[in-house]
């Protein structure tokens, strides 16, 4: 890959440097997009370098597609800043039938890919033909900031909250979710990417059609590839490159908490805080869990105020969309809360701009929820959102 200066110099100072050990303190907040306070130089130097390689515009002489989504990973998650979101939207195809899932890997149902190449399109194949299944769906592009510390809470801690027999009668059972090879999977919208590696890999693998060590194979969708069609060797991406990719998003921030504008506003979001708990939704929108020991300070025994139990639960019939390794298609992930004031669209597939829609949308396990929040008057409703607005 073509690089400049700077950016070498940059990957000489992040392997070169070592990282320094010091007493857990208390997170401070940094702006959005930012990296973690306490990140120490050689952590610092490898988010600088892992931000030029997110924000690096990439060609089909360096190993882009042939079928591929988008050029660049700032190409989707750029709202508000890097890392954020954007309009691109993913379209799964899977088939569910006779309660078993086949995500159609082999035929590209994982992530339909729109465009292709310069090189494949001279072969009259202009992009990823999509697949038949039972199901599809559209996901809307996840916000990338605090994933490192999503990464460092324990398994146990996650699974503790597992209730998948209901045994409390609380008419809630959350499931832990399972990737391609049945590990605990808490990363992607139906619970189905185990580690933050693996997110990064598989978006770099199925998003831009760039083979990486773990996954060295082209996502042809079936696509017997024409000669010449794929120039590159593969890996396309070297083990160097994805671990700084990983480090930059690793070391991405949690957003900060906006806490009103005034004594008043404050007062509202504390109010609709309590209602939020009162009527149930805490019950899978975990407010907070803590890492675990990490050698990284910014990452060490953290607690991290996600809003979610990582877990899958079923939504009910409004919200279906496609199974997955583990998941039925009216299972979700909790979806994390946490900077939902910065988010302009809500759901798994961003139908909605209107965070009321977004909660009367909710069904399955969240019913009894959904309805205590219809049951509050028009005042205590408003504090509940004003207070969703300050996440």
């Amino acid at each position: 890959m073509k690089t400049s200066r700077s950016w070498c110099r940059l990957v000489l100072l992040a392997m070169a440097a070592g990282a320094g050990c010091h007493e857990s303190t208390p997170p401070r907040p940094a702006p959005i997009g930012e990296a973690l306070a306490e990140l120490g130089e050689a952590e610092r130097a490898r988010f600088a370098v892992g931000q030029q390689l997110f924000n690096h515009v990439f060609q089909p002489e360096e190993g882009l597609g042939p079928l591929f989504n988008d050029n660049q990973c700032s190409a989707c998650h750029t709202f508000p800043a890097t890392g954020g979101t954007g309009d691109q939207e993913l379209i799964r195809v899977a088939r569910f039938e006779a309660g078993k899932c086949d995500v159609l890997a082999a035929e590209g149902g994982e992530n339909v890919r729109i465009f292709a190449t310069p090189q494949l399109k001279e072969h009259g194949i202009t992009r990823q033909p999509e697949p038949r299944g039972t199901h599809r769906s559209r996901f809307i592009v996840p916000y990338l900031f605090g994933l490192g510390l999503v990464d460092a809470i324990p398994e146990d801690q996650i699974l503790a909250r597992a209730d998948p027999d209901d045994r409390n009668g609380d008419g809630i059972s959350g499931r832990p979710g399972i990737d391609a090879n049945g590990r605990f999977a808490r990363f992607g919208r139906k619970a189905d990417i185990a580690t933050l590696r693996d997110f990064v890999e598989n978006a770099a693998h199925l998003e831009m059609g760039l083979t990486t060590p773990s996954r060295p194979q082209e996502n042809t969708a079936g696509i017997e590839l024409p000669e010449g069609a794929d120039p590159v060797g593969d890996p396309e991406l070297n083990e160097v490159q994805i671990e700084l990719l990983v480090d930059f998003v690793r070391f991405l921030t949690p957003p900060p908490r906006r806490m009103g504008e005034s004594e008043d506003d404050y007062k509202t979001i504390v109010e609709g805080d309590s209602l939020f708990r009162s009527i149930g939704c805490t019950a899978c929108h975990v407010p907070n869990m803590k890492t675990g020991r990490s050698s990284i300070p910014a990452l060490d025994r953290k607690q991290i105020y996600l809003y979610s139990d990582l877990l899958l639960h079923d939504m009910g019939a409004d919200l279906v969309n496609v199974c997955s390794y583990g998941a039925s298609p009216s299972e979700l992930r909790t979806e994390p809360l946490m900077g939902l004031g910065h988010r302009e669209r809500y759901l798994h597939d961003g139908r909605t701009r209107n965070l009321n829609e977004a909660i009367m949308l909710h069904g399955g396990e969240a019913t009894a929820a959904r309805e205590r929040f219809r049951g509050l008057n028009e005042l205590q409703r408003a504090a509940v959102l004003r207070f969703l607005r300050s996440l």
